[in-house]
């Protein structure tokens, strides 16, 4: 049986991904004052970027672009472990393995799509 994909809201990536956006603004609401208005924002907009460009690459027309808009929300998935890294070396949080482990989850999956994309016939 085959399921018709007819939204962004029916891949299961960008579901992940939207969960890892409440993650992410759970874990941030915790950090230090002086964090507001650098490392908490700009790890929150990472976050944001995975799902969005998700959904806007779906809704582009072709697989070129949508491929782009997946590789633009890898990019952004690297960046926001790399800022969880740091966040965790600041100490302003504990155990972050929960939040590696759902973004190296949403990697497999966004890398698979993006190479059955690759591989499906034009």
């Amino acid at each position: 049986m085959e399921v018709k994909i007819t939204s962004h809201k029916d891949l299961k990536v960008w579901k992940e991904s939207m969960i890892l956006v409440e993650k992410i603004y759970d874990l941030t609401r915790t950090f230090p004052d002086e964090e507001k208005y650098v490392l908490v924002p700009q790890i929150r907009r990472c976050s944001i970027s995975v799902p969005s460009n998700i959904a806007e690459g779906f809704a582009r027309k072709g697989n070129k672009e949508l491929l782009q808009f997946l590789f633009i929300a890898l990019g952004s998935l690297s960046e926001l472990e790399t800022q969880i890294e740091i966040a965790s070396r600041l100490r302003y949080c504990k155990d972050i393995s929960e939040i590696i482990n759902h973004i190296k989850f949403i990697r497999v999956m966004l890398s698979r799509l993006i190479t059955s994309i690759k591989n499906k016939p034009s």
